[in-house]
C-alpha cells in the first residue's frame, strides 16, 4: 500500500468541473438579463444601465472566480499544496468580492436588497464592526486544522465553507466599495479599516510560516508535488497570507490615500471645501446635476 501511494502522480491530468460551469454560466446569464432586460427600464431614458467600468469589473470577477475554483488551481488546492489552497482562499476573499461589488450598479442592488427586511438584515451586517468580526472571525476558524482536514475530506462542509468566507469578504468590503454608497465610509475611515483587515490574518500567517511540523493531516502526503515538504508548502502559505494579503490590503490603502490626498489638494486650489464622506464630494454632485432634468416652472393661473 505504500508503494502505491508513493507512485507518481498526474497532477495535470484534466479533471471536469461541471458545477463550476454551471455556476460561472448562471452568473454571465443573470448579470446579462438584468443589464439587458431589467436595466433600460430602471435607469432614466438615455442613460446606460451599466458603465464600461462595471461591465469590465464583472469580467474580471467572473474570471477570478473561475481561476479559483476550477482545473487545475481547485485540485492542487484541494488535493496536494495547502499554499495552493492558499492562494485560492485569497482570490475568493480579496480579489472577486471586490470586483462584483464594483460592476453592481446601485439600481441593480437596490433591487436585490429590496426595502424590507433583508435589506435591514445586509444593512446591519455590512457596518465595519460587524463585517470586520465575521471576516477576521472565519478567516481564523477556516485556518485550524480540524477545519481544514475536515473540510477537504468532506464535500458538503467544503462548499459550505466557501460559501460563509465569501459571503463575509463581501460584507467585508461593502463599505469600501459597495453599489450603496451611502452605506460607504468615510476614504480616512477606509484606510483605517483595511489597515485592521489586515493585521488579524498576520497570526494564522506567522503560526503557518514559523511551524516545524505539518500542521494539516490531509497535505502531509507521500507524494509531494515539485518535491515540496509539507513544512515548506505550510511555511509558503504563511507567507504568501501575510506577505500576499497584506500587502494587497496596503496597495489599496496607498491608492486610497493618493485618491484622499489628490481631493484635498484640488479642493485648495480651487478653494473649495472638500467633504470627506467619499458619497458626498464635488464630482458626485456635478454628476446628479447633469443626470437630473430640470424642473418646469409652474405656469401662472389665469383669471378669467
Amino acid at each position: 500500500m505504500d508503494l502505491l501511494a508513493a507512485a507518481p502522480v498526474d497532477v495535470w491530468r484534466w479533471q471536469p468541473h461541471p458545477e463550476v460551469w454551471v455556476l460561472v454560466a448562471s452568473l454571465v446569464g443573470l448579470y446579462a438579463y438584468a443589464v439587458v432586460v431589467i436595466g433600460p427600464k430602471a435607469v432614466p431614458a438615455g442613460q446606460r444601465p451599466v458603465s464600461r467600468r462595471q461591465l469590465a469589473a464583472f469580467a474580471a470577477g467572473v474570471a477570478v472566480l473561475w481561476l479559483a475554483s476550477d482545473f487545475p488551481l481547485h485540485d492542487i488546492a484541494e488535493e496536494r499544496l495547502f499554499s495552493a489552497h492558499m492562494a485560492q482562499h485569497l482570490l475568493l476573499t480579496l480579489i472577486m468580492p471586490p470586483l462584483f461589488l464594483l460592476a453592481t450598479p446601485r439600481w441593480l442592488a437596490d433591487l436585490i436588497l429590496g426595502r424590507g427586511r433583508v435589506r435591514r438584515a445586509v444593512r446591519f451586517l455590512a457596518r465595519p464592526v460587524a463585517a470586520g468580526i465575521a471576516y477576521n472571525a472565519l478567516v481564523l476558524v477556516t485556518h485550524w486544522p480540524a477545519v481544514v482536514n475536515g473540510a477537504v475530506e468532506n464535500a458538503s462542509l467544503h462548499y459550505g465553507l466557501h460559501l460563509l468566507v465569501v459571503t463575509s469578504a463581501l460584507l467585508m468590503w461593502t463599505p469600501v466599495c459597495g453599489p450603496v454608497e451611502e452605506w460607504r465610509i468615510s476614504l480616512p475611515a477606509q484606510m483605517v479599516y483595511l489597515f485592521l483587515m489586515s493585521v488579524v490574518p498576520t497570526v494564522p500567517g506567522a503560526w503557518l510560516t514559523f511551524a516545524s511540523n505539518p500542521l494539516y493531516d490531509v497535505y502531509d502526503t507521500p507524494f509531494r508535488m515539485w518535491g515540496i515538504s509539507a513544512v515548506d508548502d505550510q511555511q509558503a502559505a504563511g507567507l504568501l497570507m501575510k506577505l500576499g494579503g497584506g500587502g494587497f490590503l496596503w496597495a489599496v490603502i496607498t491608492g486610497l490615500f493618493f485618491t484622499w490626498a489628490g481631493r484635498h489638494e484640488e479642493a485648495q486650489r480651487s478653494g473649495r471645501t472638500v467633504v470627506e464622506r467619499d458619497v458626498l464630494t464635488w464630482e458626485t454632485v456635478q454628476e446628479e446635476f447633469a443626470r437630473s432634468e430640470p424642473v418646469p416652472e409652474p405656469v401662472p393661473k389665469r383669471d378669467d
